[in-house]
């Protein structure tokens, strides 16, 4: 099972920062905890100097990761606050058929609401449903097919 960690970097920060990265290692070690075949890609990890990239290699990387997100089975997304490259991610992952976990409070908001299969509030919540089997049965009952609406 290939899963994906989207969640937000700079978010709406105007100078060259990020926010607090320290969810990806949380939401990595609970899937790989819970998941024996599990492969986890952290798009942070082998870019966590992408804020420096000159706009060639940034221009890649993005693109990069944004065709990985209509390849892996399912992509799990951070997003506290409104984060453009994440919302860009959960698009193309719903829109290939691909399972959107959101980890977010932003319940009302659009993207959050109709690019996601199942929305959870936090982490601490995203970790009660892989231990209660809300996730592994999202995951036995998806079928890749992809809404109508979207295409």
């Amino acid at each position: 099972m290939r899963f994906f960690i989207a969640g937000i970097m700079q978010g709406s920060l105007i100078p060259a920062e990020l926010h607090a990265q320290n969810y990806r290692k949380q939401i990595e070690q609970l899937l790989l905890s819970t998941f024996d075949d599990a492969e986890v890609y952290d798009p942070l990890a082998n870019h966590n100097q992408s804020i420096d990239y000159d706009d060639d290699t940034g221009r890649d990387t993005f693109f990069n990761h944004n065709r990985m997100c209509r390849e892996v089975d399912c992509l799990v997304a951070f997003a506290p606050t409104a984060s453009m490259g994440t919302a860009i991610e959960m698009w193309e992952a719903f829109r290939s058929g691909k399972i959107v976990i959101t980890i977010s409070p932003m319940v009302h908001n659009w993207v959050v609401k109709f690019c996601s299969h199942l929305v959870i509030e936090s982490v601490e919540q995203f970790e009660q449903a892989l231990n209660d089997g809300t996730i592994k049965q999202l995951i036995a009952n998806h079928s890749q097919s992809i809404d109508p609406r979207v295409q």
